[in-house]
């Protein structure tokens, strides 16, 4: 029995490790921040602390929720507050889903746990380019706009100015000092229009600085 157990165990390893190389590959591509290894070593990870549950005569559900609650502060590490928008949320999902197929394979479901690799690899890049499609027909911008002094017509004549471009746009936060005004706006539209309005944007005479994310 602890032959077959061992002989088990050893085969979970090397397919946990195959399984994250798949996703690993395809996130060290894009050059994300859970690259190739940690990708693998996650999954390893997850089926390691599985394997060790079992040996130890540990409830299925005991693990699950000890994976998981260790998983979350890893995938919280990689989710980020950037100036104007979140960062990592993608990559906090790939460790998540990564874990739960570390568990999988743990329990000898080597199949599944390989299918559904394959699975977040289609996710990752196929939807992808099915985003980028649907962003060259709408996209959706947030821009940071710093207004040159702090007079609310500024304010005005900018929502004016986006609307005369039929741009749609939404006012997400606005903070003003002593000496300028600053807004924030998601804005909508044909793609073709909003890079136009983010070149005439630069030229008006009332803004200060300009970002676009």
């Amino acid at each position: 029995m602890d032959f077959i157990l061992e002989n088990e165990s050893f085969h979970a390893v090397l397919v946990s490790i195959a399984c994250g190389a798949i996703v690993g590959l395809e996130r060290e591509y894009r050059n994300k921040s859970a690259g190739f290894r940690t990708v693998i070593l996650i999954c390893f990870g997850a089926t390691i602390f599985t394997l060790a549950s079992r040996l130890g005569n540990i409830s299925d559900d005991r693990i699950a929720a000890n994976i998981v609650t260790g998983i979350g502060f890893l995938g919280a590490g990689v989710i980020y507050q950037g100036k104007f928008s979140v960062q990592g949320l993608t990559t906090a999902a790939v460790i998540w889903t990564m874990a739960a197929i570390g568990m999988l394979v743990g329990f000898g479901e080597f199949t599944v746990g390989f299918a559904l690799a394959v699975v977040m690899v289609i996710i990752l890049s196929l939807f992808q380019k099915i985003e980028t499609l649907l962003s060259s027909l709408f996209l959706t911008r947030t821009i940071h706009i710093t207004f040159k002094n702090n007079a609310i017509e500024n304010l005005r004549e900018f929502e004016k100015f986006l609307e005369h471009h039929q741009i749609e746009a939404v006012r997400k936060g606005m903070e003003k000092d002593e000496n300028k005004l600053e807004a924030v706006f998601e804005i909508s539209g044909k793609r073709k229009k909003v890079r136009q309005v983010n070149e005439a944007i630069i030229l008006l005479d009332y803004v200060y600085s300009f970002s676009n994310l």
